[in-house]
């Protein structure tokens, strides 16, 4: 059997463009014991993958040139020869980015339909990082203040929303006023910030009357040098991504951020969701109790298309989602 599938044509020097991807025709093995054949229906698309595009050492291997690209995925099982799935069920995996794919039931896992997609998002990989990421490193207190950058994406907006069911003071950085309003208006944030204004330093104080205790940062670059001014003692700062960065073609260069860190008994520290592996069943159950009870609320982009993938993930980029941005396959 042949799908359709799209590969990594080259190797991008800074922004991505359409012309590194590829669609292709894919041919895809007999299906074998304990295997399934699955029809993606939504595709996840995640500022990770950048980094997994150029070819340099990281926490995750590169893509391949020529090859799928992989990641999250959601679909229908279509044929099984597996004891656990049945044709029907609804799984999710990291297949990638092609309409049918043969998976081992031990790679995928079967999730209720009515939170399919919420599986790529607040009760998938981007809601548990926000979970650790937060309550592990950031560990916010009542009363406390709480910065987020990239606050309208699927990761930062579920960090706010934790950080408030704590007790904490939330403050949203965001790239529009329609995210800003959504921040505010519908995730009760309790101020939030343009990144583009041209008074953003001083917008930053004001929303951080008493400074800031902990800042879980998706964006680095400048933005997050003015935070770090910022800094109370004893204050916690969470690396969950540095998407300023993402597409420059030389080493970025800024303030270093040793000082202030030494001089408020600071911390900062990196991570990576999977190093939390061996705990997502309790942050899942956490989150998925947290969204029945309505305490958080997530919002999805929806891009309708295979064709459309590159287009949306390249979207990712220019600021173009609130919430997560998932590709819609089929039904």
């Amino acid at each position: 059997m042949q799908t359709e599938g799209i590969v990594l044509a080259s190797r991008p020097a800074g922004m991505p463009s359409a012309e590194n991807f590829r669609f292709e025709a894919v041919s895809l093995p007999e299906l074998q014991e304990g295997q399934v054949l699955i029809r993606t229906t939504y595709i996840s698309v995640d500022p990770y993958m950048r980094g997994r595009m150029s070819d340099r050492k990281s926490y995750i291997a590169p893509f391949t040139v020529g090859e799928v690209i992989t990641g999250g995925a959601v679909g229908i099982v279509a044929a099984s020869k597996s004891k656990h799935l049945q044709a029907g069920d609804t799984v999710t995996g990291d297949w990638g980015w092609q309409r049918h794919a043969v998976c081992r039931d031990k790679q995928v896992r079967k999730v209720d339909e009515r939170y399919a997609t919420a599986a790529l998002g607040v009760l998938g990989m981007p809601g548990l990082t926000a979970y650790f990421g937060l309550l592990d490193i950031c560990q916010p207190q009542k009363g406390e203040t709480v910065v987020v950058s990239g606050a309208a994406g699927a990761v930062g907006m579920t960090v706010g929303q934790i950080a408030k069911i704590k007790g904490a003071r939330t403050v949203g950085i965001a790239g529009s006023d329609e995210k800003l309003a959504y921040l505010r208006d519908e995730l009760g944030f309790d101020a939030v910030v343009n990144y583009r204004s041209d008074q953003l330093k001083d917008e930053l104080k004001a929303a951080c009357p008493n400074g800031v205790d902990a800042y879980f940062d998706n964006v680095g670059g400048t933005l997050s040098d003015l935070v770090m001014r910022l800094i109370n003692k004893h204050a916690r700062i969470s690396i969950c991504g540095q998407i300023a960065s993402y597409n420059l073609e030389k080493a970025d260069v800024g303030p270093r951020v040793q000082t202030p860190l030494l001089m408020k008994s600071a911390m900062m520290k990196g991570f990576i969701v999977s190093d939390y592996a061996p705990r997502f069943k309790e942050g899942a159950a956490q989150l998925t109790q947290w969204v029945q009870e309505g305490r958080i609320k997530y919002r999805e982009h929806m891009v309708e298309g295979f064709e459309r993938t590159p287009e949306a993930f390249l979207g990712l980029f220019k600021g173009e989602n609130t919430g997560k941005l998932l590709v819609k396959i089929s039904e």
